[in-house]
């Protein structure tokens, strides 16, 4: 596609985004809710505004932070922490002070407050559950990237080697050895992986995420090695499993599974990314693009991405991740955004 089409495409799944109303079947795109799937959308929004350097996407990020902080923030959690990863960013840009005090507010109690698992993990507690001694996937895009963000933006070297240690914690709960893959999370108490699945999902934020952490921290020497040499296992065997429409399963090892796209454009563009920044090989550039292929064959006449699972909790069988109902998400839409970024950077 030329660089026009890629742009109308972003355009109109921003509009689409951006526009959606309140409805209580689907608050997952519901723009004015500060939880996770607004906040990916926000970073999604960010790097479009990056990419285009067009104030009005800046104004319109600004205006949404500054109504939401006037009325109030919600309880804190590591879902409620997502949309701080974009206002750091908004701080670094402004050097509006406000926005530095509610990151710094939110950054210490994850540094203080927040309830850890045994070994020190950060629990994954959202508004609707503590999952006490639970570590998820998800805790390391939503919260640990704007922990290492903050590390920078204050030259705290304790915030630096907090999110680098949560990373390798992760790593060592939720990486699958024999596969290369993912497990959706581990619990302390029962010493497991839940049902084992290797969701999608929640392998996707670890390949979109790890990306984004080695360039927010500027992660060097052998923890850079380590984390890179995680990733490349993931993408060997992300690349056994992508259809040959460039779509991955819902549950990846399961071709009777739904094939989802949130997780489809997560995966594309940390692949695509990480070849850009030369973490894995350029052979694997084919997979990134097969996915953006896919990723826009999906997204609707007005910019609605068809073929996203809803909200996802921790499951114990293959079923529970195979029954998750499709909607449209905001996490959907800028899932989207990100790798359409990924893309003009190619053209």
């Amino acid at each position: 596609m030329e660089l026009k089409e890629i742009k109308e495409l972003l355009e109109s799944v921003f509009n689409c985004m951006i526009s959606a109303k309140e409805d209580n079947s689907n608050n997952h795109m519901d723009f004015e809710q500060w939880e996770w799937p607004v906040g990916v959308g926000l970073y999604g929004l960010y790097k479009y505004y990056k990419l285009t350097d067009e104030k009005k996407y800046l104004d319109f990020i600004i205006d949404w932070y500054d109504r939401h902080i006037e009325a109030g923030l919600p309880p804190k959690n590591v879902n409620s922490v997502a949309p701080l990863l974009t206002l750091a960013h908004v701080y670094e840009i402004t050097k509006n002070n406000k926005y530095l005090e509610v990151c710094n507010e939110w950054a210490q109690w994850i540094m203080k407050e927040m309830p850890r698992t045994e070994e020190d993990g950060l629990q994954h507690i959202t508004i609707v559950s503590d999952n006490k001694e639970q570590l998820w996937d998800d805790t390391l895009f939503m919260t640990v990237l704007f922990l290492s963000k903050m590390a920078v933006l204050t030259n705290n070297s304790d915030y630096s080697e907090e999110a680098e240690f949560q990373f390798l914690q992760h790593i060592k709960y939720l990486y699958d050895t024999e596969t290369g893959l993912w497990f959706h999370g581990w619990s302390f108490e029962g010493r497991h992986n839940f049902g084992k699945v290797l969701w999608a999902r929640g392998n996707c934020w670890f390949t979109a995420g790890v990306v984004e952490f080695i360039e927010i921290s500027g992660l060097k020497g052998s923890q850079k090695r380590f984390l890179i040499e995680t990733l490349k296992n993931q993408v060997k065997a992300l690349e056994n499993l992508q259809r040959e429409n460039g779509m991955w399963n819902t549950v990846l090892t399961d071709a009777t599974s739904y094939e989802e796209t949130s997780a489809t454009a997560g995966f594309g563009y940390g692949i695509l990314k990480a070849v850009r920044k030369g973490y894995i090989d350029q052979k694997y550039l084919a997979i990134g693009e097969r996915a953006a292929k896919a990723v826009i064959s999906n997204i609707g006449a007005e910019g609605i991405v068809q073929q996203v699972s809803y909200g996802t909790g921790m499951g114990m069988d293959a079923n529970h991740y195979k029954t998750i109902p499709i909607c449209p998400t905001a996490y959907g839409q800028s899932l989207t955004i990100m790798i359409l970024t990924e893309v003009l950077n190619l053209i």
